[in-house]
């Protein structure tokens, strides 16, 4: 096919004369890879990488050129003579909403890109947005190139091309015009939600705690050590801890400032109804109320029922076993992280979260999804929102409306998190370290307390504690957007050494550490059960 080249055709060279081509003729380039790769004189893998690599390395450098214009045409006088910082800035203004969607369309508009590129790095587009757009667009559209030089039913080179040039010419902008809406939505989304640590996934942001405990591990010499950091909760807390246990232990210790929760076992549901009905009965408890599951993490499976019928259902998809509570309407709610080493004679909080409970107020005319797209935070975890209020998709909501988009104070659930150590105070520390002195074999973890008013708080006077997490609980008050990732982790350093510290000076008291294979069944179990749980409030 190529019977004279100047040089030894391998590999490398031909990929290495591949990647070189894209910076004079992008679709030639690629065109070229794919002839190789289907000839078998190039491996399609090196083929598709070389010219998804060239193309991309043009884009980024034409990026790279049109932010150093960039740079020196502000400082310009004689560009200032004929472009004021007005028009700039509403020009960064217009491309910083649309130029992703106008990036991802010139794909298919030929000559549009290199004028493009360059004006997107002088008008400060973010590089890693530019980077992120390019770099999916380039990667599909040498996919395509590839697919139909590969799949086109004629044999002959020209024709082919013919047919990958009229396919992509025709298809191309009917399936990006539906599309190409919602991949720059999706990207910027992604962009503004990985911008933010606090929304990451587990799996990114999780790692280095994890490398923390494997280093603690060793220095106190016992991976399973947080087991033991509150010897009377399962597993100390760290998964498949009981509720209403706890929940009774509290209620013991302070019934006064504990909302009071008690047990609904699985069974069938009429009798679970009949057991619900008495329990109000008998302890005065009215709608609204709280059910959750006995064994839960994170909010999963927390809801506000407002009625039987809304208990019924309720008990109807959680067949384990639910705590009832009392529902407490205080507007406010902090998560108190306190610790205590064994034998001290006082107790330090060691951190303190205030929650704020996000709402969105209709206008007449936007849906409610259109609400939650308009909204800086809301947009981010929209998803969470529409599986909690799938009756709300697609209704106007009335002029003034107020729907309050989450219940249960977790991060997870949409609960936005602020740091709120303002609130400490001596009283507030001497009353949470007596009441914890009351419950035996805790050591470690976070309150969950709603009240009505900051001065009674710091006076440790009227509220309610409507949860108490053990050892896996977090200082949430991490999640602050104010806060740095560096922050955050120096701050979970500190945290789980206290748990495994405190978990080594059990030990050294005579208690035994769980097995982790008796850990890992217990999570397992956990996420077996939770499966069914419904959306949280």
């Amino acid at each position: 096919m190529f019977p004279h080249l100047p040089f030894p055709e391998t590999q490398p060279t031909l990929a290495l004369s591949v990647f070189l081509l894209t910076f004079a003729y992008e679709d030639g380039a690629t065109l070229l890879a794919a002839t190789l790769g289907a000839t078998g004189r190039l491996d399609v893998r090196l083929g598709f990488a070389s010219a998804f690599l060239g193309i991309w390395a043009g884009d980024m450098g034409l990026f790279i050129v049109g932010s150093s214009v960039g740079r020196k045409a502000a400082s310009s006088r004689w560009l200032r003579r004929f472009v004021s910082c007005e028009a700039l800035r509403k020009a960064q203004s217009w491309f910083a909403t649309r130029g992703p969607l106008t990036i991802v369309m010139s794909r298919f508009v030929p000559g549009s890109r290199l004028p493009l590129y360059v004006a997107a790095g002088a008008l400060k587009l973010p590089a890693r947005l530019f980077g992120t757009i390019t770099g999916i667009c380039s990667a599909v559209w040498v996919a395509v190139i590839f697919t139909v030089w590969r799949f086109a039913p004629v044999s002959h080179a020209s024709a082919r091309t013919l047919c990958l040039v009229a396919a992509t010419m025709l298809l191309g902008p009917w399936i990006f015009s539906r599309a190409a809406k919602r991949v720059s939505r999706t990207i910027r989304l992604l962009w503004r939600k990985y911008q933010r640590w606090e929304f990451w996934p587990a799996w990114l942001f999780y790692p280095p705690v994890a490398a923390m405990c494997a280093w603690f591990s060793l220095k106190y010499r016992g991976l399973s050590l947080p087991t033991i950091a509150n010897p009377s909760l399962r597993n100390g807390g760290i998964v498949g801890e009981s509720k209403i246990e706890v929940l009774q232990l509290l209620m013991r210790a302070a019934p006064e400032s504990v909302a009071d929760g008690y047990l609904l076992a699985a069974g069938e549901i009429p009798q679970r109804l009949r057991n619900l009905q008495l329990l109000r009965e008998e302890h005065s408890i009215r709608y609204p109320l709280v059910l959750k599951p006995n064994v839960g993490q994170r909010g999963a499976g927390f809801k506000v029922v407002a009625s039987l019928g809304g208990a019924e259902q309720y008990l109807g998809s959680v067949s384990s076993d639910v705590v009832l509570q009392r529902y407490v309407n205080d507007e406010k709610e902090i998560g108190l992280f306190y610790y205590r080493f064994p034998g001290s004679e006082r107790g330090e909080i060691f951190a303190i979260t205030e929650k704020v409970f996000p709402a969105i107020t209709g206008d007449g005319v936007r849906a409610f999804e259109e609400l939650l797209g308009a909204d800086r935070r809301a947009s981010l975890i929209a998803r969470t929102y529409l599986r909690r209020f799938p009756h709300l998709r697609g209704r106007v909501l009335p002029s003034g409306e107020r729907v309050r988009l989450v219940e249960a104070g977790n991060h997870c659930q949409g609960c936005i998190f602020r740091d709120g150590s303002q609130l400490l105070s001596g009283a507030l520390r001497d009353r949470i370290d007596h009441i914890s002195r009351q419950v035996p074999g805790f050591f470690i973890g976070r309150y969950d307390i709603r009240y009505s008013n900051d001065e009674d708080l710091q006076r440790g006077e009227n509220f309610k504690i409507i949860e108490l997490n053990g050892a896996a609980s977090e200082a949430t008050n991490i999640y602050d957007e104010r806060t740095s990732l560096f922050s955050a982790y120096r701050t979970l350093y500190r945290q789980w050494e206290l748990v495994y510290a405190i978990g080594r000076a059990n030990r050294d008291l005579g208690h035994k550490p769980a097995p982790i294979w008796d850990v890992l069944k217990d999570l397992q179990l956990y996420r077996t059960i939770s499966a069914c749980y419904p959306a949280a409030d």
